[in-house]
């Protein structure tokens, strides 16, 4: 598996974050509008706001779950992976790393042992390349 493949969970969490945030907004841009009650039927070339915040709304809601989905997936991909390697130090580096999504600093001090984070990086990095 390549380093690029490893970190494909991490880049899909971050842009189901980044859906979110987008999400949130878009239900407060909805919110904000006051409807037209007045019972007149609109002329042709009149948007319907609440309508289109709708729907673009459900459609980022869909793409969130299947992102979901597609998370799960790849997670269980990159877990399999990791109980496959034979050193106990490398699967705790790598699950730190690409399944917690942890910065290198915090995977050392997690792994402990007095490993520093260019020395974990440098271990999983030389696994990668050996491979």
């Amino acid at each position: 598996m390549t380093l690029k493949e490893l970190s494909q969970l991490y880049y899909l969490n971050r842009e189901i974050e980044m859906d979110k945030r987008r999400l949130l907004e878009l239900e407060a841009e909805a919110v904000s509008i006051s409807p037209n009650l007045s019972g007149m039927p609109r002329s042709p070339g009149v948007s319907d706001k609440v309508g289109r915040y709708a729907a673009e709304i459900a459609d980022l809601k869909g793409i969130i779950e299947a992102k979901h989905k597609q998370c799960l997936y790849e997670r269980s991909r990159i877990e399999r992976y990791i109980s496959s390697l034979d050193d106990s130090l490398l699967r705790q580096i790598f699950t730190y790393r690409f399944v917690n999504g942890l910065p290198w600093e915090q995977v050392a001090a997690c792994v402990g042992g007095g490993n520093s984070a260019g020395s974990v990086r440098m271990a999983c990095y030389r696994y990668l390349k050996q491979e």
